[in-house]
């Protein structure tokens, strides 16, 4: 393995580019390929058997981009598809649940948190198991919140209809006093303003792509994998559909031009 080689990331849509400016933020000189599958988001609403088989492609086809390490910068294939990816791939995989369950815990005071993501993700319950896995007297409350994500696909990020559901989704969740709240979907530190207006501001929010960051950086280091280089990494993005509409929103979050994006017709994952 060498150590330009690049770090390999997948969402089911723009969310997981998230977890890459936290990366990025830390470690610039990282050669990045993101794929995001725009073809078929939202993974939430899917079958755990579709979210399984649809990660094993997108891993696949960044394993032919030789990346060194492989981040599932997406909560429902974390929740759903980790262990089947650690089990075939030949890197190392790592995933939104641990890290992000790891800091709520340090960030809450009473113990009581929060945690909000796609129907997959909540009812597969992966945060709470986590949650409680490092500390069985956390309380946790969870809640669906399924329309973040073409919200956040869309760009409302200040509109009045985001706001409004921001409100019917977390209303439950303010009566129950949490202090912390895990934005259980990479998309949502998308929507994080109009998430902590909603919640108040003595709400922490937790934004696993953040401690994922760290753990990479960690897992580099250790491994002598990091990239030495003084300059900027490059970054490469792939997109199951779209490409127009991914750039004018990836542009905006990311805050720089995106040169390099390509379409992949989806017979190139399906039939590998």
């Amino acid at each position: 393995m060498n150590r330009t080689n690049p770090i390999g990331f997948f969402d089911s849509g723009i969310g997981g580019l998230t977890v890459v400016k936290a990366v990025t933020r830390i470690m610039p000189n990282e050669n990045i390929v993101y794929f995001g599958d725009t073809a078929r988001v939202p993974y939430g609403s899917k079958s755990n058997e579709t979210v399984v088989e649809y990660s094993l492609q997108a891993a696949n086809f960044l394993l032919r981009k030789n990346i060194k390490l492989l981040i599932v910068a997406c909560n429902t294939a974390s929740s759903v598809a980790l262990k089947e990816l650690r089990k075939f791939l030949t890197v190392p995989v790592i995933g939104m649940i641990e890290p992000g369950a790891k800091m709520a815990l340090q960030e809450s005071r009473k113990g009581i948190v929060g945690v909000i993501g796609t129907r997959a993700t909540i009812n597969n319950k992966a945060y709470t198991y986590e949650l409680k896995k490092i500390n069985p007297k956390v309380k946790v409350y969870e809640q669906a919140c399924p329309l973040f994500v073409p919200l956040a696909e869309e760009g409302w990020l200040d509109h009045k209809v985001t706001s409004m559901i921001a409100k019917e989704y977390l209303g439950g969740l303010n009566e129950k006093k949490i202090d912390s709240l895990i934005l259980g979907c990479t998309h949502y530190p998308i929507l994080s303003d109009v998430i902590q207006k909603v919640v108040g501001k003595n709400v922490k929010l937790i934004d696993s792509g953040t401690p994922a960051a760290r753990l990479v950086e960690d897992y580099l280091n250790g491994r002598q994998l990091r990239n030495l280089s003084v300059h900027h990494g490059q970054s490469e993005f792939y997109v199951s559909d779209v490409p127009t509409k991914f750039r004018e929103v990836a542009e905006r979050f990311l805050g720089k031009k995106i040169t390099h994006l390509h379409k992949v017709e989806l017979d190139e994952l399906t039939n590998e």
